[in-house]
């Protein structure tokens, strides 16, 4: 969840509702709700849902959900979105900040507008991460170039 956050963007929901038929072993890809691509994973991200799918492995279950829970193990629904609020407790840090945290980096950095077509969102959603603070840094530069 965290890795896919951090480095993804993925929402919780999009985590929560992912299941094993969206993910592709051989090009290392998942599909991420509306995505319009599948998510080329980096090797860490890999790992970590070849480590998640291990685990699930080790619970008979018919559920197609990549994460699973004692609960969720014997039907077809995903986990709830209360336990992946908690899921990453132990770190100190709610998924939604980790991905809050990536996309205010991406929007701040690159156009909204390829932000919000990447991660399948609507355009004006990236707006809210948009910072009311000037890079100088990135502000020196601009006007370097101009000239």
């Amino acid at each position: 969840m965290g890795m896919l956050a951090l480095l993804h963007g993925a929402s919780s929901s999009k985590v929560r509702m992912l299941q094993v038929t969206d993910l592709d072993p051989v090009s290392q890809t998942a599909q991420l709700g509306k995505r319009p691509h599948p998510v080329p994973l980096d090797p860490a991200s890999w790992t970590v849902v070849q480590r998640c799918l291990a685990h699930r492995e080790a619970w008979p279950t018919a559920n197609l959900h990549v994460m699973i829970t004692k609960g969720t193990k014997a039907g077809r629904s995903p986990a709830s979105t209360a336990y992946l609020s908690h899921v990453l407790d132990d770190c100190g840090f709610p998924p939604r900040m980790i991905r809050s945290t990536r996309l205010l980096d991406l929007v701040n950095t690159m156009d909204p507008k390829l932000v919000a077509a990447t991660f399948g969102m609507d355009p004006q959603a990236t707006v809210i991460y948009l910072s009311d603070r000037i890079d100088e840094t990135r502000l020196s530069q601009w006007e370097t170039d101009r000239t």
